[in-house]
């Protein structure tokens, strides 16, 4: 044993370079056939000798899983029949009805939660709140989600018979029983359906364009151009681009975006990974729409991949003013590569780089790691420069020039707008839509006054509960006063403090009356404008817009920020 150290340490030292990597390579090719080696015989011991007769689909693609989830997150294999998944994240189309369905949870029943504009649930009559009792005449009322969005897609040119329950007004579901309605038999015939990449775009009276991208998907370039061009027909000087909650998409798309802004022959990103012949670069290769206009990209911690290269290349290249929270910090790029029997698998192959050379990779990828988000402190990462030699750092996700903190939620808006467990939003909602066949355009729409009162009447009269954060730190403290001997000296500053923190929901719907109004004629939106309403409504409050407009009135602090003041 003594020996053979011996001879492995003269073999490092005297050993060159490439032999060195002659030995590592032919160390891991022996390691991966013996592994395969191990991994073929133990399941044809399995299938042969197990108690129980083997499924080979889960085992085997079980331990593909197991094998990829040691990996990264973004490398996924997709046998045949997840196809259709794979084609969706790539171009953002399927063959189907155009409706989000979900489970109500206090009916125990399947039913439509959004149809989208102009797909072929919404030109049937297909509504918000509608529950779906049959496909075809095939029961659904026991059915879970997956197992009805599975029977609404199918191969676009096919028809069938929706049949749903729409509750009449006046209704409030009770648990488990179904409201009063009306049957409705819709037929529908299925298409492509095309998730719009960009929901909303739109001219304000002073001349600043906002335009929303949702997903780089196949040729949103051609829609953003399109936009874009329409806007500036119409007199546009200065443009907001909301990039907030984009996952990303086509990294060309992402290059050919920024192409619309900046010259010909600039360097937007470069990919880099262990095969050299994967390495890219891509630059820009038309003249741009606009060199020069005023832009701001809004972002936040849902920004990522492509739309992370978009933003951080407009900011290296001091082409645009970036407002919002810190980005996801996604540097990583994937690609597709064929395999047996129509499977597909993404993998994982490079990093990018923006143009000044830093990689915003946030993200510890390594599952086995944890696959948590680490944003680096500014003293600890490394400074870099943009075009106009301003310092930009990596460490994690795109900085912005200027910072707005997202709105914190309160327990009770959480529980009430996005718990599974509450319906009494979309009992109101659903009530609210039957007893008002229009409504005001949706930038105009509120809610008086009186309707939100209406509702807060309809929660305290329902069986909807939360939990208060301020009730269970109090409980935990008292839990270890206790422990530590100090709540009998503490008992009577307790008790007082429990009074006054005594659950008290109809104080807290009146607190958060301004919060609640918003997102309850969101909702409300949804079912008469659908995506664009509500992103044409919110606009007149939310304060990262508001920040944009603010800076776009003042073009001194805006050329001042890039490092271009007069």
């Amino acid at each position: 044993m003594r020996t053979s150290f011996v001879w492995t340490i003269l073999f490092l030292l005297l050993a060159t370079p490439s032999q060195i990597t002659a030995q590592q390579d032919s160390d891991h090719n022996f390691n991966v056939a013996k592994n395969l080696d191990v991994l073929t015989s133990i399941y044809k011991q399995l299938d042969m000798l197990y108690v129980d007769t083997l499924d080979a689909n889960e085992v085997i693609v079980g331990g593909i899983n197991a094998m990829l989830h040691s990996l990264d997150p973004y490398t996924v294999y997709y046998p045949e029949e997840k196809g259709e998944d794979l084609q969706l994240l790539r171009t953002g189309t399927y063959a189907g009805v155009g409706a989000v369905v979900r489970k109500n949870l206090k009916l125990d029943r399947v039913i439509i939660s959004e149809p989208y504009e102009g797909m072929p649930a919404a030109e049937a009559g297909a509504r918000r709140g509608d529950i779906i009792l049959s496909i075809d005449g095939e029961d659904m009322t026991t059915s879970d989600v997956s197992y009805v969005s599975s029977h609404l897609r199918g191969e676009a040119g096919t028809s069938f018979i929706l049949e749903v329950l729409r509750p009449a007004a006046g209704q409030s579901s009770a648990k488990g029983k179904l409201p009063q309605g009306k049957k409705l038999k819709l037929k529908i015939t299925r298409r492509a359906i095309q998730q719009p990449a960009i929901p909303y775009y739109g001219l304000r009276e002073d001349g600043i364009g906002y335009l929303n991208l949702n997903q780089f998907t196949e040729n949103c370039s051609r829609d953003v151009r399109r936009a874009l061009l329409e806007m500036k027909r119409q007199g546009m000087r200065a443009l907001v681009f909301d990039l907030r909650g984009n996952g990303g998409g086509s990294e060309q798309e992402a290059v050919n975006i920024v192409n619309m802004f900046v010259p010909k022959g600039k360097l937007i990103v470069s990919n880099r990974g262990r095969l050299k012949q994967g390495n890219r670069d891509y630059k820009t290769t038309v003249e741009p729409i606009d060199s020069v206009m005023p832009v701001v990209v809004l972002v936040d911690d849902d920004t990522a991949s492509s739309s992370e290269i978009t933003s951080g290349a407009l900011q290296d290249l001091d082409r645009a003013v970036i407002i919002g929270s810190r980005t996801y910090g996604k540097g990583l790029v994937q690609m597709t590569t064929e395999l047996p029997y129509n499977g597909t698998l993404k993998l994982t192959t490079n990093k990018y780089y923006i143009p000044s050379g830093r990689c915003i990779q946030a993200i510890n990828y390594r599952h086995d790691k944890g696959g948590y988000v680490e944003h680096v402190p500014d003293s600890l990462t490394k400074v870099f420069y943009t075009a106009g030699g301003r310092e930009v750092r990596d460490g994690g996700g795109i900085k912005p020039d200027i910072e707005v903190k997202p709105d914190s939620m309160t327990n009770i808006v959480g529980y009430l707008m996005y718990a599974d467990s509450s319906e009494v939003v979309l009992d109101y909602v659903v009530n609210y839509v039957a007893t008002h066949p229009t409504i005001a355009p949706a930038k105009d729409f509120h809610l008086t006054d009186a309707e939100f009162d209406d509702f807060c009447q309809r929660v305290l009269k329902s069986s909807f509960t939360y939990d208060r954060s301020t009730s269970t730190y109090l409980d935990n403290l008292e839990k270890l006063a206790r422990f530590e001997g100090y709540y009998d000296d503490a008992r009577e500053e307790f008790e007082q403090l429990r009074k006054k923190l005594k659950h008290d929901t109809a104080r807290d719907l009146d607190y958060n009356r301004v919060t609640l109004k918003r997102l309850l004629e969101s909702d409300i939106i949804s079912c008469y404008y659908y995506q664009r309403g509500v992103i044409e409504h919110s606009l007149g409050w939310d304060p990262t817009m508001g920040e944009a407009i603010r800076l776009l009135g003042q073009p001194d602090e805006y050329l001042k920020i890039l490092g271009k003041a007069q």
